[in-house]
This record gives C-alpha cells, structure tokens and sequence, in this order.
C-alpha cells in the first residue's frame, strides 16, 4: 500500500511539470523587445550641405532621420518645390551604412518626380508624377510625413498632394497614428478651392 502511495505521488508530480500549474488564462508580457536600435549616431551623418529632416521605415513604423541636402541653402528656403524635390531625393537614396545597421529602410522608388501647383490648384499644392493612391501605402506615408513636417507642407502637419491627372489635390495628414502604422491608408480631407481670378 505505501509502495502504490509513493507510485501515486511521484506520478502526480510528473504530470504538473515539478509542481508548475497551468493556467488558462492569457498572460499579457507585454510587447517582444526590439532588437532594432532606429537611431542613426550623429557622428555619423554629413557635416556638410543643408539640415533636412525625412522619414523612413523602421521597425514597420516611420522613424525621423536627420540627414544634409547638397542643395545650396538659398534655394532650399523659400521654396516649397524645391524643398519637396530635396526631400523627395533623400527619400529615393538608399539608406547609408549607419542607417541601414540602425535597421532604416525607404518603400519610395523611382522613377518619381514632385512639381508645383497647375492653374486652379490651391497655394502650396505639390503634384507628384504618379497618382498618390498608386504608391506602396508605406511610401506614400513616408512622403506625407517628410512633406508635411517640412517647409513644403500646408501647415498642421498636412500637405497637399496630386498626381498628374486631372484629380483634385487632396490634404494628407501626418499622424501618430500613421506614423506607427504607414502600411495603413493616410487620413486625408477636400483641399481648399484655389481663388477666383477676378475678371478685369
């Protein structure tokens, strides 16, 4: 009888794993630690050409990186276009070695060009060469967020976009939310309607 107990108790302890209990309720531990870093040293980056600022993909979020433009710093001011163009090709680049080892990667592809606003565009409209909604989700978020943070945006981190056909320019908006989501569909709204010429 005490062999058959001690069988009993020894058998019992086997099948709880050493006396860990199972439980079946969800345990949150939270998030999986990235082993992503998403941050560029900035004795790595250029002493040289002028301060921009563009978003890449990083960790399946938009992460800001702070890079230098060649593009000489009295055309760079003042101008939505030819920030747009500057910022457009710091997009196009591949990321450098730091940033590539930080875990940065860009979804903009060429070919791909931005111009200014047509007769009957609202001010500070930027028309791309392909239709918005025809890029990769998270390269048209990667272009809403370094536009909109820019001197080329519209104000209220939004800016104001088309492609080359006759469609209206729409206002895309960067959000938060957009930010740790660019596969998702940019927010965007009617832009306003570009001011009548007075007749004279």
């Amino acid at each position: 009888m005490r062999l058959r107990t001690a069988a009993m108790v020894a058998l019992a302890l086997l099948v709880t794993g050493c006396g860990i209990r199972t439980t079946s309720v969800p345990v949150d531990a939270g998030a999986a630690p990235s082993r992503v870093p998403c941050n560029v040293s900035e004795a790595s980056a250029p002493a040289q050409g002028v301060p921009v600022r563009a978003f890449l993909v990083c960790g399946s979020q938009l992460e800001p990186v702070d890079r230098r433009s060649p593009q000489p710093e009295d055309k760079a001011s003042g101008d939505p276009v030819r920030t747009a163009s500057a910022l457009l090709a710091q997009l196009l680049a591949e990321p450098s070695e730091a940033e590539r080892q930080a875990g940065f990667t860009t979804a903009v592809r060429a070919p791909l060009k931005v111009a200014g606003a047509r007769s009957g565009d609202p001010e500070g409209t930027l028309r791309l060469s392909r239709q918005p909604e025809d890029l990769a989700p998270a390269a048209l978020s990667q272009l809403v967020c370094t536009f909109a943070e820019s001197s080329a945006g519209a104000g209220g981190h939004t800016v104001l976009l088309a492609g080359p056909g006759a469609y209206p320019p729409k206002r895309y908006r960067c959000t938060t939310e957009l930010r740790e989501r660019p596969e998702s569909a940019p927010p965007t709204a009617a832009a306003p309607s570009a001011p009548a010429t007075p007749a004279g």
